[in-house]
């Protein structure tokens, strides 16, 4: 997050169960949908069935979908 920060690039952070409005200085959502929308990358661990719908948008080293 810091590299992609110092570059000027804004950083959202999805997290559902998260219960404070920043995360090391970035935002901090807790609605999916909106999520998506605002996201122009989605940077994740894997590829889950929630954001499978914007896969063109996921950047993720899960290239066997099993980790």
């Amino acid at each position: 997050m810091k590299r992609i920060k110092a570059k000027g690039i804004k950083v959202v952070v999805y997290e559902p169960v998260l219960d404070a409005p920043e995360f090391f200085g970035s935002e901090v959502m807790q609605d999916l949908a909106a999520f998506k929308h605002c996201a122009d990358v989605i940077v994740a661990n894997r590829v889950t069935d929630d954001i499978r719908d914007v896969q063109s948008k996921v950047f993720t080293r899960d290239l066997s979908g099993a980790d």
